[in-house]
């Protein structure tokens, strides 16, 4: 993880890519912001770039490659693994079933996507702030 590096953010949803756009400009959070419309072209991303992400946040539905594959398909991936990016869902799921499965997959955590600007606002600053403090193997 660099603390410098993108926010890779999976969201097959234009609204929710702008309101999370809006979010993080409101923020006034640095990082440069990287959308991808499903998992399969997030994945493609991650397995060509050199870039160390800061954080991936991901929506769990999407069309072609859904979060919880994607998650897989990370899991799997040695140079992806090695890179501990964290990797967090922010997502409309909320169903205990989908929550236990996306933490069999080891993410680093799920977040109801609100409805609400200002909710949506506090739940992507805890989630920056906590991965700015967090000591980790990658941190550059």
């Amino acid at each position: 993880m660099s603390i410098k590096g993108p926010i890779i953010c999976i969201e097959d949803d234009a609204d929710d890519q702008f309101l999370v756009r809006s979010v993080i400009e409101e923020l006034e959070i640095p990082n440069k912001l990287l959308f991808f419309g499903n998992g399969l072209e997030a994945l493609l991303h991650l397995e060509t770039t050199n870039e160390q992400p800061f954080l991936i946040i991901c929506d769990i539905n999407m069309p072609i490659m859904n979060g919880l594959e994607l998650r897989g398909r990370i899991d799997q991936n040695d140079y992806l693994r090695k890179k501990s990016i964290p990797f967090v869902f922010l997502s409309t799921a909320d169903n205990p079933m989908v929550i236990e499965a996306a933490y069999d997959s080891t993410i680093q955590g799920f977040f109801k996507k609100e409805s609400s600007f200002d909710e949506l606002k506090r739940r992507v600053k805890i989630i920056y702030d906590y991965w700015q403090c967090c000591l980790h193997p990658n941190r550059t």
